[in-house]
């Protein structure tokens, strides 16, 4: 399949040009595509309802939920309640903030333990913080405060980012490992910082950001899913991968994480090198789409392509990503650019291709999880539909923003 071949920073116009690729974004019905998640969701509370467990994935060939138990291992339990709150913000149903309260509360076991790993950002700041968000509850304002404390708990000093895997030091020798997911975590500490917490969380936020930008890269903007140091003299060893194709492949949800978060830190310090650097890898991912697809292979170099399965959670982070990134960029043609690619990327997933619709009662088909480990292959799983939320609201509130500025 035919790839673009863009000049990443001097072809602005070529890239908006690209990105159109011929749609019309006013044929895009953001309501509608929130109702037919509200009815999802609707399915899912009766499939789940009693069961105490949060629904993780619906594997391919599967018509249900697959559940997993509230534990602090089980990175993806902040998701659904995410997905309420964000239906809620939508309804504004009481029975859906409800139904979103009862899920989030079902978290709260997590909330008094020690760090277990960099999750607690997805796992609390996604279900607490969107339901304090939304509520002003605060007692969950408390919950995310100490889950910020928490976290910091793994920050290094010496070296200048936050542990991700304390269980993957000793088998894969990996002294202080950070991967690319952990870049999501860090706005938890930015608003902790903002709303009562410790000052020196923001310092922990863009310092990760910082040596993060530093190691984690390849030159052209292509990151690597682990980074290794020593904890001995802070340097950098190597980099790695743990669920793309291999070292130095480009796995597709790995530069999402990238994208979304050096878009946010831009966000929370208003340091343009970080936008900058936001606008160096989206520009990479753009480039390297299929011509006129807007859904990554889960590897933009897997060997198979185009026989390889695709990853909607991918094309729903980097939706919601661009869109933030437009409303925050000082150059007009990239606003335009990133606008423009992240609505294709809402129109793909919204079409009857990627929609579970009458198969299963998930919003999207079609991700991929762990690939090297055969897992959640070509399925249905929580966070894409969160990500996939996100971004229609993040659509939505634009659009309501240009009528009511």
């Amino acid at each position: 399949m035919k790839v673009k071949q863009l000049l990443l920073l001097p072809v602005i116009l070529l890239l908006l040009t690209v990105c159109t690729g011929g749609r019309k974004e006013q044929t895009f019905d953001v309501n509608r595509e929130l109702s037919y998640c509200n009815g999802q969701i609707q399915r899912t509370l009766t499939e789940i309802s009693g069961k105490q467990m949060i629904p993780r994935n619906i594997l391919k060939g599967e018509k249900h939920w697959n559940l997993r138990p509230i534990s602090i291992g089980e990175w993806t339990v902040g998701f659904w309640p995410g997905i309420l709150w964000y239906n809620y913000e939508n309804t504004r149903n009481t029975h859906d903030a409800d139904v979103a309260t009862y899920y989030t509360d079902m978290l709260e076991p997590l909330t008094h333990l020690p760090a277990y790993d960099h999750d607690l950002g997805f796992q609390l700041f996604c279900s607490y913080g969107n339901g304090y968000r939304l509520t002003g509850k605060e007692e969950y304002k408390q919950i995310i405060l100490n889950a910020a404390d928490t976290l910091a708990t793994l920050f290094n000093p010496k070296i200048g980012t936050i542990l991700s895997w304390p269980r993957e030091v000793e088998p894969n020798n990996w002294p202080h490992n950070t991967i690319m997911d952990n870049m999501i975590n860090l706005e938890m500490l930015y608003w902790a910082a903002k709303n009562g917490g410790r000052k020196e969380l923001y310092d922990i936020a863009t310092r990760h950001a910082e040596v993060t930008m530093k190691y984690h890269f390849r030159e052209d903007g292509g990151n690597y899913h682990v980074a290794v140091y020593d904890t001995i003299t802070g340097n950098f060893l190597k980099g790695v991968t743990h669920q793309g194709y291999a070292d130095s492949t480009l796995w597709a949800r790995g530069q999402a994480w990238a994208i979304y978060g050096y878009t946010m830190v831009y966000r929370e310090t208003q340091d343009k090198r970080f936008l900058r650097f936001a606008e160096k890898v989206s520009d990479l991912y753009l480039s390297r789409l299929p011509e006129n697809n807007y859904v990554p292979y889960w590897d933009f170099d897997a060997p198979g392509i185009p026989n390889e399965p695709k990853d909607a959670s991918a094309a729903a982070i980097v939706a919601s990503a661009l869109l933030e990134l437009s409303q925050l960029e000082d150059d007009e043609a990239k606003k335009a650019a990133y606008r423009q690619a992240a609505v294709n990327m809402l129109q793909e997933l919204s079409s009857e291709e990627y929609q579970s619709r009458e198969q299963n009662p998930a919003f999207l088909l079609h991700s991929t999880g762990h690939w090297p480990k055969g897992s959640e292959i070509d399925a249905s799983i929580n966070y894409a539909d969160y990500y996939y939320l996100e971004a229609l609201m993040r659509y939505k509130s634009i659009e309501v923003s240009k009528i009511n500025p």
